[in-house]
């Protein structure tokens, strides 16, 4: 277990040093069986602090070059120290540019109507490609939406809520 592995764990997951270092352990030096590890304790944190209300953080527009297309986004913390960090500004603004890019129609999987979801052929192919949170990133499409979420979660300790969004395009319907 050297420090160049330790290294690219950090850089993938935005852990810390020691979560990076007790999972190579714990996998026994398995880079891979470590990623699996961090991940599942991500979420797990997830999990924790998805009870906790956000009452703070930033609503962020996103008009593209041109003006034909416009986003609206609303991304709650639990606090006003964390809504001003680099970080979750950064997060905010990168997610307008998702829903601009990846025109998403739902946040998560449980906000499509069950009207909807039961008449889908391919539910899984409809979930990726219009809920938000299951969508590749499109800076890194390694990784969802829900991904990056949740190395924000770790990194800023606050369950952070992407709480609504909406999104124009001249020509066409409200889409958000």
């Amino acid at each position: 277990m050297g420090l160049i592995e330790i290294k690219k764990l950090r850089e993938q997951t935005s852990l810390g040093v020691n979560d990076c270092k007790k999972a190579l352990t714990e996998s026994n030096g398995d880079f891979g069986e470590a990623l699996k590890i961090l991940k599942n304790k991500g979420i797990q944190m997830l999990e924790k602090k998805s009870a906790r209300l956000t009452r703070q953080g930033l609503i962020e527009s996103y008009i593209h070059f041109g003006g034909n297309l416009g986003v609206l986004v609303e991304i709650n913390c639990e606090t006003d120290f964390v809504a001003r960090t680099d970080i979750f500004k950064k997060f905010v603004k990168d997610i307008a540019m998702q829903i601009a890019a990846s025109k998403p129609e739902y946040i998560k999987k449980e906000d499509i109507p069950v009207e909807v979801y039961s008449g889908l052929k391919k539910p899984e192919e409809y979930v990726k490609q219009y809920c938000l949170l299951e969508q590749a990133y499109i800076k890194e499409n390694k990784k969802t939406v829900a991904d990056y979420l949740m190395e924000v979660v770790s990194q800023s300790g606050e369950n952070i809520v992407i709480k609504r969004f909406v999104r124009f395009s001249l020509g066409e319907e409200n889409e958000g």
